[in-house]
């Protein structure tokens, strides 16, 4: 299987992902915005507790399989697996880059 080629701040975010908070803040323009499970985390402080909180409850893996396009979005299917209710499952993260950075992110089934 070959490895799926992803945008670098879209790669940046998932290698963070393994960093922790910080470093996934970092991927994120300073006015960047996530939207997960209903609530919306804006600005790189917001991003870093969303991160940390999430990071604290659960533990996980993410395999990106699949990337899609649309106008400025990419979509990027994953696989994740962790210590969390309905685990494995497939999670799709929807990206709008802007300037090299993360401008919006939002996760969902």
């Amino acid at each position: 299987m070959s490895a799926l080629s992803l945008p670098d701040p879209i790669a940046a975010y998932f290698a963070a992902d393994t960093q922790g908070p910080k470093a996934v803040a970092s991927c994120f323009t300073p006015q960047g915005v996530v939207k997960d499970k209903g609530q919306t985390h804006s600005g790189r402080d917001a991003i870093k507790a969303w991160k940390a909180e999430v990071s604290t409850l659960y533990t996980c893996t993410m395999e990106p399989f699949l990337i899609e396009r649309e106008d400025n979005i990419h979509a990027v299917h994953s696989h994740v697996a962790g210590n969390f209710p309905g685990s494995p499952i497939d999670l799709k993260f929807s990206f709008r880059l802007e300037r090299g950075l993360i401008a919006n992110l939002e996760i969902t089934l």
